[in-house]
């Protein structure tokens, strides 16, 4: 028996979000709930080539399809990550090696957090920091860390040119269907979704802070001129709905986290899956 991460079995092409930019989806199946969890990165094919993130290792062979059917690999002059999660980062070895012209902008804390399994190329390597900017040939793109993040090596990407943000995986959401758009999304469902993701799977934290803080934080992203939210969690967030999803992360700070699933939760779903339950922990309901 192995252990390696299943395939998705559900697709979504890579989707145009704005001039010379585009998401590549993932759509993973949420464990124990009829609902769906996008798994996205980005492209923007421009002058000089930006990959932001690189998609999950199960994921793989369709990811470098879907990226190397927007640019090719030689014409790839910057690979952006993020920050060190696995779904940000899990295609980074095969980016790097395939895409030789390539700059790898990170940070500091980056490569110190993630050279117990990565050897890193330092001579291709460019340290791009919080509140910095890098030139992509035909615009300049600025290192914005966004107000709700998991990693001390977070930054978002903003791209005035368009009016893109890379907001990371803040505005997580989950969806009942991956067809659906943020304004098809019931608005109860979709508010108590992004305190739900905020709270229990990216920043549990939040609910610790001085609201006034933090709300600074919130103005120094939304002060941005953000013509459309991408993030690696959520649909496209556009229009009106930009000032709605910050409203909500402004929220976070008075709201209580919410009860995540446990042992008895788990002992449902390996009872309605059928599969065999080992590896339970003796105190488990």
């Amino acid at each position: 028996m192995t252990f390696t991460p299943l395939a998705p079995t559900l697709r979504v092409p890579p989707t145009r979000i704005a001039k010379d930019t585009f998401l590549i989806h993932q759509v993973q199946e949420a464990l124990g709930a009829p609902l769906f969890v996008y798994i996205n990165s980005m492209v923007i094919v421009g002058k000089e080539p930006v990959i932001i993130d690189t998609g999950t290792p199960a994921n793989r062979q369709q990811w470098l399809e879907d990226v190397f059917s927007l640019v090719e690999p030689e014409d790839v002059r910057w690979i952006f990550i993020s920050h060190d999660d696995v779904d940000h980062t899990g295609n980074l070895d095969d980016v790097l090696s395939a895409c030789p012209n390539a700059q790898l902008v990170c940070n500091w804390a980056f490569v110190e957090r993630y050279s117990n399994c990565f050897n890193f190329p330092l001579h291709r390597c460019s340290w791009v920091m919080d509140g910095e900017s890098f030139d992509a040939g035909d615009r300049t793109l600025l290192a914005m860390r966004p107000p709700v993040y998991d990693s001390p090596t977070t930054r978002g990407l903003y791209d005035p040119t368009t009016g893109v943000y890379w907001a990371v995986d803040s505005f997580a959401t989950p969806v009942p269907d991956p067809a659906m758009a943020v304004a098809d999304l019931d608005g109860e469902f979709w508010t108590s979704s992004l305190a739900l993701f905020a709270l229990g799977a990216v920043s549990p934290w939040l609910s610790m802070v001085d609201p006034d803080k933090f709300g600074a934080c919130v103005d120094r992203t939304q002060k941005l001129d953000i013509a459309t939210i991408a993030s690696c969690h959520s649909p496209v967030i556009e229009g009106p709905f930009i000032d709605k999803a910050f409203q909500r992360i402004r929220e976070l700070p008075s709201l209580e986290p919410m009860m995540l699933p446990g042992q008895s939760v788990l002992d449902q779903i390996i009872e309605a899956t059928s599969l065999p339950q080992s590896g339970r922990s003796a105190t488990g309901n």
